[in-house]
């Protein structure tokens, strides 16, 4: 019963977008046809930057000590409000705004304030300083010295 519903629905999806694109192209004529246009450049923006930033998301994330499910699941949500974007209709449209304005995914968690992530981006970097610090003239390294002929 439930997989005769869900292909009732899949089948119906298409339907509606079809009529409703040519219920407005009767409307407005041209208009649906650059708005068409336009929301598809956008949808594969979105998918474009989405793909460059989830990297730094996931760092971020990671760094501010949350989990990377978090990230995944906010990129994996922009994701999909692209791909809805660019499949032409007025339905999956409405659908992707809804998704892109639902809330989650790119903010960090709440345990993690700014000067939080701060200090540790400034401890790290002084460890890393310290530890890749070559000796100067003026450094001392204590040890033993053996001449082996």
């Amino acid at each position: 019963m439930r997989f005769l519903f869900l292909l009732l629905i899949l089948l119906a999806f298409p339907l509606a977008e079809i009529w409703v694109l040519v219920e407005l192209a009767a409307r407005y004529g041209w208009l649906v046809l650059a708005y068409l246009i336009l929301i598809g450049i956008l949808g594969w923006r979105l998918i474009q930057d989405e793909k460059l930033l989830m990297v730094g998301r996931m760092a971020q994330t990671l760094q501010a000590g949350g989990t990377p499910l978090r990230a995944v699941f906010g990129s994996a949500k922009n994701l999909l409000a692209g791909i809805l974007l660019l499949i032409p209709g007025v339905i999956s449209d409405v659908f992707a705004v809804i998704l892109l304005l639902l809330p989650g995914g790119g903010k960090l968690p709440q345990a993690a304030n700014d000067d939080d992530v701060v200090s540790r981006e400034t401890n790290q970097r002084e460890y890393q300083q310290e530890t890749t610090r070559s000796p100067s003239a003026g450094d001392v390294i204590e040890g033993e010295y053996r001449r082996e002929d």
